[in-house]
């Protein structure tokens, strides 16, 4: 009966894991296809935080000095960090929105993006999870996916139109920059890698977590608590969702031609360092909105196996940890 009851349970699951997709691609009557449009989005994992080494001097005869000397320049150090992880771009006050609900699945990568822009900025924000069974947090809308960011009372739907229109709000000097250079190359290429960012490094991912039976086991154990699921669903989604999507990434990797999981993760991640170019941020000395948006992306796979592979086989991981400090601690309002 059990078993009975679990098969029975996959038309089900099918439908409610396809609606962690997110905003970019449509809806198709394939029970199949929705489940390979999730892999896109139920990516899993959570921000890891660096900690500084301890240090120690003995506090006798010459030795001493070097210790006040030593404590002087750890303070100066302490310092100079704490300013740099704290070194947030937040806009003006009087253009800061008063409420901004920001309803989500926890392993969207593409609501990620969004937070990424929010935290980068400063911006409080409230999470509505949503469930993506019976979807009851959004009946308001009629965009059935997520992100929806509520700003002041106005909805906004998709990561990117929502990033573009936060920005248009809260920066209108960067805006105005952006128009008197429009042509400029600076511009053109934190398109190209926006674009990038969402045509082809998102589809890198769920051939990657999914790659074998542990792995898809681990991203549903993160999909599942802290996601917004009963305790039933969360057995249900966890053992059968992982099954289900340990085969449906062998079609996606043939949907976007790839041989190796790990080495096209790789072979991204280094197209992105190279598209840096030696500079510490595609946007110079400080994050632009490709920065935000491929940091938002990796965020939520960083500290899985896949993301801690990409980090010890390629080059990305001084930018990431460039990141994480200066995107900072999230602004997210905690109710």
């Amino acid at each position: 009966m059990r078993r009975a009851s679990t098969l029975a349970s996959f038309p089900i699951l099918s439908r409610s894991i396809a609606t962690l997709h997110g905003c970019a691609t449509a809806t198709s009557s394939s029970a199949s296809h929705r489940l390979l449009q999730v892999a896109l989005y139920t990516t899993a994992g959570s921000a890891g935080s660096h900690a500084r080494r301890p240090w120690s001097e003995s506090f006798s005869g010459r030795k001493l000095a070097f210790g006040v000397a030593g404590t002087l320049a750890s303070v100066a150090v302490a310092t100079s960090l704490a300013q740099e992880v704290h070194a947030k771009e937040p806009p003006p006050a009087e253009l800061v929105p008063k409420e901004v609900v920001l309803y989500q699945y926890e392993a969207c990568p593409f609501c990620n993006k969004v937070k990424a822009f929010l935290d980068y900025y400063d911006i409080p924000y409230k999470i509505v999870e949503v469930n993506p069974l019976s979807k009851k947090e959004i009946k308001f809308s009629e965009y059935k996916k997520v992100p929806i960011l509520m700003v002041d009372g106005e909805q906004l739907v998709d990561s990117s139109v929502i990033i573009d229109t936060l920005t248009e709000k809260i920066l209108p000097d960067r805006v105005g920059e952006r128009v008197a250079v429009s042509t400029s190359n600076a511009d053109d290429e934190e398109k190209k890698w926006r674009k990038w960012v969402d045509s082809h490094l998102v589809h890198m991912l769920s051939p990657n977590i999914y790659r074998n039976t542990s792995e898809a086991l681990e991203s549903f154990d993160y999909i599942t608590s802290n996601g917004n699921f009963s305790y039933t669903e969360k057995i249900t989604v966890k053992y059968a969702g992982a099954a289900a999507m340990y085969f449906v990434s062998k079609k996606l990797k043939k949907k976007y031609n790839i041989t190796d999981e790990r080495a096209s993760l790789y072979e991204a991640a280094e197209t992105w360092v190279n598209a840096l170019d030696g500079r510490e941020f595609l946007g110079g000395s400080k994050p632009n909105l490709a920065d935000l948006a491929v940091f938002g992306v990796l965020r939520p796979i960083r500290y899985l196996r896949s993301g801690k592979d990409m980090v010890e086989h390629t080059r990305i991981g001084e930018w990431y940890s460039r990141m994480e400090r200066a995107v900072g601690e999230p602004s997210r309002i905690k109710e």
